[in-house]
């Protein structure tokens, strides 16, 4: 195997898992990246972070983007003898945004270009559902890899599968960025073992109804969004974030928890509408707030 000479730059977008009901299956990759790059060295490993993360997260071989990389190259059958990675991060860190997917994309991305060949040796699906094992779901990945709107889940034999959706152009969305994160592990850990049938029938038919929505029919975006299985028994660990849904649907703005929050999410027009402009004066004092675009490629080359 042979390694590529200079470095390999990429960009992943952030994602929003869950949109309500698709519990666990359902993603959308949006408008907001960060940028990626590494090259292979004779020796040694650099790792710099700038934005989200810096001075927080590990400059070594514990850092995420390396340990995928490291996968990547194990799977590819050889680790380089050193490695250069820069990361400018703009996704905000335990918010409900996929940033430890986007590091993981942008890590098995970076590894397969580095190696000469590499996309023929380790195609996209075989991407994913690497990304996927690293993850422990592909929710996550799947957008942040395919980028646009994608249904995601895993096979009985434990293989990870993806299908694309289409999203109507008419579609956008403003996320509400509170300024205290919350482990995914931990809103996980709120969630009971047995919920009832019927709050898991009434999820099957929003979810389904929510693909629709996406495509084609966004009036329906409010109702395809109602969700019984996850965001309100996360509501302990954060109750802002839940109060604001509330708020936003009792006026009717289709809005949501993002992933395992405490991100919330409003389905909008597109960027700089009057609608997306109104929603974002709506941001709580301390919070942060962005109008974003559905974005259609996922981790792509950098310029």
């Amino acid at each position: 195997m042979t390694f590529v000479q200079g470095p390999a730059r990429a960009t992943v977008p952030a994602t929003s898992a869950n949109l309500g009901p698709g519990f666990d299956t359902l993603g959308l990759a949006l408008e907001l990246r960060d940028t990626l790059e590494a090259e292979v060295l004779d020796g040694g490993l650099v790792v710099e972070v700038s934005g989200y993360g810096e001075g927080q997260v590990p400059l070594d071989e514990r850092h995420l983007v390396v340990r995928a990389m490291r996968a990547t190259f194990e799977r590819l059958g050889q680790q380089p003898a050193g490695l250069r990675l820069s990361c400018t991060n703009v996704i905000p860190h335990a918010r409900g945004l996929g940033s430890s997917s986007a590091a993981i994309v942008g890590g098995v991305w970076l590894a397969r270009e580095l190696v000469a060949g590499g996309r023929l040796l380790l195609d996209d699906a075989a991407l994913l559902d690497l990304a996927a094992r690293l993850e422990g779901h592909p929710d996550n990945v799947a957008p942040a890899l395919l980028g646009g709107f994608v249904i995601s889940g895993q096979d009985a034999d434990g293989g990870f599968w993806a299908v694309p959706g289409s999203v109507d152009p008419r579609v956008g969305a403003v996320v509400f960025v509170p300024p205290t994160p919350v482990e995914t592990e931990a809103a996980r850990g709120l969630l009971p073992d047995v919920v009832p049938h019927g709050d898991a029938a009434a999820n099957a038919g929003r979810a389904a109804l929510l693909v629709a929505a996406l495509s084609g029919r966004p009036e329906e975006l409010l109702r395809a969004t109602e969700d019984r299985l996850h965001q309100e028994y996360r509501r302990p660990a954060m109750p802002e974030s839940l109060a604001l849904v509330e708020a936003l649907r009792a006026d009717g703005v289709p809005a949501i928890i993002s992933g395992a929050g405490p991100t919330v999410l409003a389905f909008t027009d597109g960027p700089g509408t009057t609608t997306a402009d109104a929603l974002l004066a709506r941001c709580p004092a301390g919070w942060e707030a962005h109008s974003l675009a559905v974005t259609r490629p996922g981790a792509t080359r950098a310029d």
